[in-house]
């Protein structure tokens, strides 16, 4: 393996800003919209999910998450507007980072919890043992995702044109072979915990409560990709774009 990568080695990760996915503008109108939808996540999360929880300190969460979606509210509408943006986009992408992650494993787990601490037969001590569990599946999920990346990339696998894309395709199923273990173990550990522990007489609340740590893990396995692209944006100039939208060369 090669000890120094070079832009060649993330040419592949340029796709989602070739496209305009992520180009400054686009991520500007997401910043837009999560202005709105944050504090409506925050909304249903503690008013809603956590109104007759039995999960420890709701308070206290409840405040510490207030401020960290206030200060990342305020950076979506500094971000959000073009004179800002056009002139540091990477932190623009930081904050789209964020955004993801406050929503996805931020509100939909914490809502998790807390439907899950809304039943009947629910005690304070399993909650915290679920807690801790899914925690460390998702800690896991991150660090086997993390290591994935490191070794594509090394060998190649994310240079243009460097194997057939039958090959490449073969060869990118094989290896999320651990990280959909990792994952599919901890969604069956999640179904068999609240079915067996708590007396369920809403089975749309069940499902919900799943589905959301389905989203938390999800947001797991994504996160990588997204903080080598970060990664890239303060490495490679061609990683950005020109004050005309378009993408710049390296040279």
């Amino acid at each position: 393996m090669r000890k120094q990568l070079v832009v060649e080695d993330f040419a592949v990760l340029k796709g989602p800003l070739e496209s305009g996915r992520q180009s400054p503008s686009s991520l500007s109108f997401a910043l837009l919209i999560s202005i709105f939808l944050q504090p409506l996540m925050f909304y249903l999360t503690y008013y809603v999910a956590a109104e007759t929880t039995l999960f420890p300190n709701v308070e206290k969460v409840q405040v510490i998450h207030f401020w960290i979606t206030a200060a990342i509210i305020l950076l979506c509408a500094l971000y959000a507007i073009p004179a800002v943006y056009k002139r540091s986009q990477r932190v623009q992408y930081l904050v789209s980072i964020l955004i993801g992650q406050n929503i996805g494993s931020g509100f939909c787990y914490l809502i998790a919890l807390f439907l899950i601490g809304d039943q009947v037969d629910v005690t304070v001590v399993s909650l915290i043992s679920f807690t801790k569990t899914t925690l460390i599946i998702g800690a896991l999920i991150f660090i086997a995702t993390s290591i994935r990346f490191y070794i594509l990339l090394k060998r190649g696998q994310y240079r243009v044109g460097s194997k057939k894309e039958a090959m490449r395709e073969r060869f990118e199923t094989k290896s999320y072979l651990p990280m959909v273990i990792i994952g599919s173990t901890g969604l069956v550990f999640v179904i068999q915990y609240v079915v067996r522990m708590f007396d369920w007489y809403d089975i749309e609340m069940m499902l919900v409560a799943i589905a959301f740590i389905g989203v938390f893990f999800t947001m797991l396995f994504v996160l990588p990709e997204q903080l080598v692209i970060l990664y890239c944006k303060f490495r490679f100039k061609s990683f950005n774009f020109d004050k005309n939208g378009y993408l710049k060369s390296e040279k």
